[in-house]
């Protein structure tokens, strides 16, 4: 009896048969292309993108472009990531194979883009677009590019909208804490004025000097006076001219004034402070 050496042929054959079965069906292994530039124009057909099955196609807009809005034809198969922050980049996503649909990129600058999408992991060629640079095709759109732009990213504009915000509540707190501190000076000031001055009562009458005081830094003069007087003050019984502020009859003199004088040709009203006594 001869042994059952064509069974174990037969087996091995039918094992051989299913492994390479097998492999034929299996799915091939997706690579990355290296990155490209796309050309877009209003009067060609879009530029096709290949995407694939858990792997992010990265899109780039020129660089002097940000990215206003997009509009995606399948936003349930695709997914379509700009990220928080207005930027020239956005990234694209299948989630089904052998999808397709178009996307639609509108830039800050006015200018429009349209792509193909398409997943392509059961195609023959296993590359993918890893990343694509877009480039305007159309002179009025490459023009657009050296303009300002003409749309703000939402993202951007809720960033402004906030920085808006925290700037007009930080102005208010400010101005109702100077108002607060105004108040408080207006309550208070009338206790720090000092009115401890003499002078002689008749030669200021013919002057015109009316009143003279002081707050706590300055020392002020008022009259009605055909011919501004120069003011003076004294020290060591010497006549010094000084500065001040001078406003429809009213002196404004920058320091605390112990003596001094008012003249005119040879008018003149000395003035002095009354020293209390301890």
């Amino acid at each position: 009896m001869k042994p059952p050496i064509p069974i174990f042929v037969a087996c091995g054959l039918a094992l051989g048969s299913s492994s390479l079965s097998f492999a034929s069906t299996a799915p091939h292994r997706l690579e990355p292309s290296a990155p490209r530039t796309v050309t877009v124009t209003e009067s060609a057909t879009p530029p096709v993108i290949r995407a694939s099955l858990l792997q992010s196609t990265l899109i780039l807009l020129p660089i002097e472009e940000k990215i206003a809005t997009v509009f995606g034809g399948d936003t349930v198969d695709w997914v379509f990531d700009g990220g928080h922050v207005a930027s020239r980049f956005i990234s694209i996503k299948p989630k089904v194979a052998n999808s397709s649909t178009d996307i639609h990129i509108v830039s800050d600058h006015g200018n429009e883009y349209t792509l193909q999408l398409r997943e392509i992991s059961n195609e023959e060629d296993p590359h993918f677009d890893s990343k694509v640079f877009i480039a305007p095709g159309d002179k009025a759109a490459k023009d657009k590019l050296a303009e300002l732009p003409v749309f703000v990213p939402a993202a951007e504009l809720d960033k402004v909208k906030q920085e808006a915000a925290t700037a007009k509540a930080a102005e208010a707190a400010e101005r109702k804490a100077e108002e607060t501190k105004a108040e408080q000076y207006r309550s208070q000031y009338p206790g720090s004025l000092h009115f401890d001055f003499v002078w002689d009562q008749k030669k200021a009458k013919e002057l015109g000097l009316q009143e003279i005081w002081r707050d706590d830094k300055f020392t002020y003069l008022r009259g009605q006076f055909q011919e501004t007087p120069a003011l003076y003050e004294l020290k060591d019984k010497k006549g010094s001219l000084i500065n001040f502020d001078y406003s429809d009859g009213l002196y404004t003199v920058p320091k605390q004034l112990e003596n001094g004088y008012l003249a005119i040709g040879k008018q003149k009203v000395e003035f002095s402070r009354v020293t209390e006594r301890k």
